[in-house]
């Protein structure tokens, strides 16, 4: 495999499609060794089918505001490999959602779903419209009108939405009514649904509880836990919400947290009532955290990340790209020890090249963040049960699965120094798996 030749073929083929040729040369660059290890993934053509989609659907979504004003936004979904289940992936409603973006996660989350080991594709979709300030008739009627091109694409045995940014319990149940009018049956078909009619205890938390597990393995590998460490959390929302009730629950002490305005710095920890407030922040629907600077009386950093506070572990929660060269040389400047991604490809390839070069314990996206689509996985099985688990069972299951991610991260990933390179280790685990499955399915 000749890694430049193939991705200077896709930057002629999708110029632009920054997040995606990124997503991409990553996991070539990981798995290279081991693919010119096995002749039969060239003969079969393995990365050529697997770097472009199975599918991709575009299509227009019109919807009405409150005033009665038409607008119209776009829809995507983009199913990506089916090779070891039913698509599955989240739904993203942001005004910076286009084709790269969507790609790149969609690609990502192939081996995130396959490290989970349950039988689950990699798809992911999304739309560019903005559910800030608009009403909840609002977000209703879009939901509705963009339903009704999806549900034509999926299905509990096709492919599986589940939320993302911007697509929470709100939009999954409004997104859910309309696909249960129009296919006229009750399914598994959409994941993070509510617990009266289907959902899955702890699903909203899983993300940042699997995100603090895989972390909590990291450490372990180096005689280290979460009690009494200093953690850093970006972001707000599920993702950052779980992982600071973990944290918390593990002895730690998170001190930031951060939205698109700036951060927070809570020196005395965030805990008890202060995690409590994250969610009416997130329930506010303004997706700013100041607000919280005047309820508990701390810093408020405006228009900064949190890398640039002193703290023994980092859980990037927010978004892709958040964590950049600069900050990552901060945190290793501070003597962090541990990078745990709850976020999906949230350091860029400098800050990542920082953290193993310093060989501190770095936890890539598609195996530390892979708690959520995990639990999305236990929801659709309850789902085929007919039944639910206790939110113990759910959390035991999700720990398990955390646990075996890390011990595929480690198998693959460890060099003669016993240095484990978890990107790389994450990348060959969830490659194998699918490109096994796709050649004993034949050329299809």
């Amino acid at each position: 495999m000749n890694v430049e030749k193939i991705m200077n073929d896709l930057q002629k083929k999708h110029p632009g499609e920054v997040e995606y040729l990124q997503a991409v040369r990553e996991v070539l660059e990981s798995i290279e060794e081991v693919y010119n290890e096995n002749p039969q993934f060239e003969s079969a053509g393995i990365i050529e089918r697997l770097v472009e989609p199975d599918r991709i659907l575009t299509f227009k979504v019109p919807w009405t505001d409150d005033n009665g004003k038409v607008h119209v936004n776009l829809g995507y979904r983009v199913q990506y490999n089916n090779a070891i289940g039913p698509y599955k992936g989240g739904l993203r409603f942001h005004p910076s959602v286009n084709l790269s973006i969507l790609k790149f996660l969609g690609f990502e989350q192939i081996f995130k779903n396959s490290l989970t080991t349950l039988p689950m594709g990699g798809g992911k979709g999304g739309s560019d419209f903005d559910p800030k300030g608009k009403s909840n008739a609002e977000v209703m009627r879009f939901c509705q009108s963009f339903m009704l091109e999806l549900w034509k694409l999926i299905g509990p045995e096709t492919d599986v939405p589940a939320g993302d940014i911007g697509v929470g319990g709100r939009e999954i149940g409004f997104l859910y009514g309309m696909y249960r009018k129009l296919a006229r049956e009750n399914t598994g078909v959409l994941t993070g649904k509510g617990l009266n009619w289907g959902g899955s205890l702890i699903r909203p938390e899983a993300t940042g509880f699997g995100n603090v597990y895989f972390a909590q393995e990291m450490l372990k590998t180096k005689g280290e836990s979460f009690k009494g460490k200093t953690v850093c959390i970006s972001g707000f929302g599920n993702v950052a919400w779980g992982a600071a009730i973990k944290v918390n629950e593990l002895g730690g002490k998170v001190v930031t947290i951060s939205g698109p305005d700036g951060y927070i710095y809570d020196p005395e920890g965030i805990s008890g009532e202060k995690i409590d407030y994250m969610l009416e922040l997130r329930a506010s629907n303004q997706d700013i955290v100041k607000p919280y600077s005047f309820e508990f009386g701390v810093e408020f950093h405006a228009g900064k990340t949190p890398w640039e506070v002193k703290c023994d572990i980092a859980l990037p929660c927010a978004t892709q790209n958040e964590l950049r060269k600069e900050d990552a040389e901060k945190l290793i400047k501070n003597g962090c020890i541990c990078v745990s991604e709850g976020a999906n490809m949230p350091s860029t390839p400098e800050a990542v090249e920082i953290f193993l070069k310093n060989k501190i314990l770095f936890g890539p996206g598609k195996a530390a963040n892979a708690g959520g689509v995990g639990t999305s996985g236990l929801e659709m099985t309850q789902n085929s049960m007919k039944l639910n688990w206790t939110s113990e069972e759910v959390d035991a299951k999700l720990h398990h699965i955390m646990v075996s991610i890390h011990e595929a991260c480690v198998k693959h990933g460890k060099d003669e120094t016993g240095f484990v390179d978890y990107v790389k280790g994450a990348n060959i685990a969830g490659f194998l798996k699918v490109a096994n499955s796709m050649v004993d399915q034949g050329i299809i």
